[in-house]
């Protein structure tokens, strides 16, 4: 046996298993597939690891009891409510009978950009199965500035971009808390005057906008669209003088209007203690109170970052 027959039969193996051992073995696959060794010899340690017993005994959950979505099901380790894999995956937006409100986007091709081409690929299949691969593997590959996102306070200020004020070093409690949904009116930008119309009490610290950008469905239209609604200057300086808000969230790629698109950004940033969250998808969600939660990825070094936000009711 050769050493692509053996890593196959590995494979095979590995396919067998239930997914969350799979998971666990695939990478001491990898390693002995790395090894310099006679192939009889590698066949029988793939086989050998591919076949192991189960580190638990049966019974021990090793701690998962306290995780009860992630229970076993049927000799499964995925979600005990999961599906069954054949029967398709379904992209969830609303989860526990609609207590969990996803309002990230997710990233396809068709996202809006720059241009009139969308976001483009950003998932590359560098391994796979189904091509004789021991795995299947995947790079992500995109601007951090794409689909639902943050900005940080060297985005736009290079004195806080030297300063290492990255998306490594935003305040989570900010980023998760309590947060108010409002309808901005519908014939303007986030002025001034819109500001004091709507009347935000102070004490609130997270708000999310929702604008006429949601009634056009932008962030649905892979083209992107500069007669956007955002925040003008006069808007933004009226949230920081008069408002305690911290995260100011919206339903388009950026904050800021395109005519205000640097002076509107530098009035959030001048203090480095706002954290904007843009290209939220707030499609028919009732105007309320939420608790929110947004997690950025850990990218120290970067100016903005992908975010994955949902909303508790």
């Amino acid at each position: 046996m050769d050493r692509a027959s053996a890593i196959k039969s590995s494979s095979v193996q590995l396919a067998r298993l239930p997914q969350c051992r799979c998971a666990q073995l695939l990478a001491c696959c990898e390693l002995v597939a790395t090894m310099s060794l006679p192939p009889p010899l590698m066949a029988m340690l793939l086989l050998a690891v591919a076949t192991a017993p189960h580190v638990l005994a049966a019974g021990e959950d090793g701690g998962i009891a306290a995780h009860p979505a992630y229970a076993d099901a049927a000799g499964t380790c995925g979600p005990a409510s999961a599906a069954p894999a054949a029967a398709g995956a379904q992209r969830l937006e609303e989860y526990d009978g609609g207590h969990i409100v996803d309002i990230t986007h997710a990233y396809r091709p068709e996202l809006p950009a720059v241009g009139p081409d969308g976001l483009g690929p950003v998932v590359f299949q560098t391994m796979s199965l189904a091509n004789g691969s021991i795995c299947n593997l995947s790079e992500l590959r995109m601007v951090v500035h794409a689909g639902t996102h943050i900005d940080t306070p060297g985005h736009m200020i290079q004195e806080h971009f030297e300063a290492g004020l990255d998306a490594d070093k935003l305040d989570l409690a900010v980023l998760n808390g309590p947060a108010l949904l409002v309808d901005v009116p519908r014939n303007t930008n986030i002025t001034a005057e819109a500001m004091e119309f709507l009347k935000i009490p102070k004490g609130v610290r997270r708000v999310l906008f929702r604008t006429l950008n949601t009634d056009r469905k932008l962030m649905w239209k892979k083209e992107g669209d500069l007669n956007y609604v955002g925040f003008t200057e006069d808007g933004a300086q009226w949230l920081v003088d008069n408002t305690d808000i911290k995260l100011v969230g919206v339903d388009y790629l950026s904050v800021a209007a395109f005519d205000h698109l640097i002076s509107a950004h530098v009035v959030f940033f001048k203090k480095p203690d706002i954290i904007p969250v843009e290209g939220l998808k707030l499609d028919d969600v009732p105007v309320g109170v939420y608790n929110l939660h947004c997690l950025p990825l850990r990218l120290v070094g970067a100016e903005g970052s992908p975010v994955r936000c949902i909303l508790i009711k």
